[in-house]
């Protein structure tokens, strides 16, 4: 079970870029889609929003460190990620944990605050 994510949103599309930024989304699923019939990635999952001030959507993709860190140098990724920088506004890639990487980080955590006095 995949135990890191990829956070990658993205807010509102750059006015007369609305057909690229289509293809270009449409490709990235394509690709992700490709990565994950190759056992490149464990899965991802796409989400719309509701217009609101700061996201109109993301992709979380999930794997190993090692399956992202591979996604994030991938030249097809890499070129994707780039048209789309040219189609919306404020895309990001954020990593993070979780499944038992949760755990883990939980764990980090809590030896940490044990060095902390508390009140």
């Amino acid at each position: 079970m995949a135990d890191r994510v990829l956070f990658v949103s993205w807010g509102q599309t750059v006015r007369g870029a609305e057909e690229r930024a289509l293809e270009v989304f449409n490709e990235a699923l394509g690709i992700l889609g490709r990565k994950q019939q190759d056992g490149e990635i464990e899965k991802f999952d796409v989400v719309l929003l509701e217009p609101n001030s700061d996201l109109d959507g993301f992709i979380e993709i999930f794997g190993s460190a090692e399956q992202l860190a591979a996604l994030r140098e991938d030249e097809e990724f890499l070129r994707n990620t780039i048209d789309a920088q040219l189609c919306v506004d404020r895309i990001a890639h954020t990593t993070g944990y979780c499944n038992e990487g949760i755990g883990r980080m939980i764990t980090l955590y809590q030896e940490a605050m044990a060095k902390v006095p508390q009140r």
